[in-house]
């Protein structure tokens, strides 16, 4: 019975990450063309994916590099974004125990969506780490394949302008931040990285302002945890 139970468990598991997947691929497809249109050749846009492998990062990426920002500026850009997956990394240790090749595969499957999956499984932590696994799995495939398929497509397309692609990096990256504004602090942030953004774009290079949100973003960040600890302490 408990190993029914298990596996009726771990089909609903499954079928939910295949779900998360198959939406998250729609983002695919929007990333392919928009990094296609902004200058970047099909297989640069792939390695993007199969490298990378983080939304944000690479929308925001592929965003600076078109609108004529540094590549420093786009790799520093793309890191910030991407650095909260090493914290997600600190806390799935302990249930998911990677050795040898399965450390790199954990890490580069180490994501917003796969790492939820896991959390929201915590019981048994077998059934945490087959949420992991198949999440990241699933996702991983379909991310790619949905790159490509958008890549291909801008490339017949020709002019971005015809479908708006020119102008898709800015709502896809909204799309993405949109569900995590859930508490007023976070949208205090939010707002304050976006006002810092705005007045500095006229007078910087592109990528620099998106940089110095970012900067926002991390001293709120700082302070919020120093306030906390100050609270917390006896």
């Amino acid at each position: 019975m408990e190993s029914e139970a298990q596996g009726t468990g771990r089909r609903a598991i499954h079928a939910k990450a295949l779900s998360i997947a198959v939406a998250t691929g729609a983002y695919a497809l929007s990333f392919g063309a928009i990094s296609v249109s902004t200058g970047l050749d099909v297989w640069q846009t792939q390695a993007l994916s199969l490298l990378m492998f983080t939304g944000a990062s690479q929308f925001a990426f592929v965003g600076i590099v078109g609108a004529g920002g540094g590549l420093v500026a786009a790799v520093l850009t793309a890191w910030l974004l991407g650095a909260r997956n090493s914290m997600y990394a600190v806390g799935l240790n302990p249930i998911l125990r990677p050795r040898g090749v399965r450390r790199l595969v954990a890490a580069q499957t180490t994501i917003d969506e796969s790492t939820a999956m896991a959390l929201a499984h915590p019981e048994p932590v077998s059934n945490s780490r087959y949420a992991f696994w198949i999440t990241g799995a699933w996702i991983y495939l379909l991310w790619n394949a949905g790159t490509l398929v958008g890549a291909l497509s801008a490339k017949a397309i020709g002019d971005p302008s015809t479908l708006g692609l020119d102008a898709a990096t800015a709502a896809a990256l909204l799309a993405l931040l949109w569900p995590r504004l859930v508490e007023r602090q976070v949208w205090a942030v939010a707002l304050a990285a976006a006002g810092v953004a705005i007045v500095l774009t006229p007078v910087l290079q592109p990528g620099l302002p998106v940089l110095a949100a970012a900067m926002v973003a991390l001293l709120a960040g700082m302070l919020g945890g120093r306030i906390g600890g100050r609270n917390t302490s006896p």
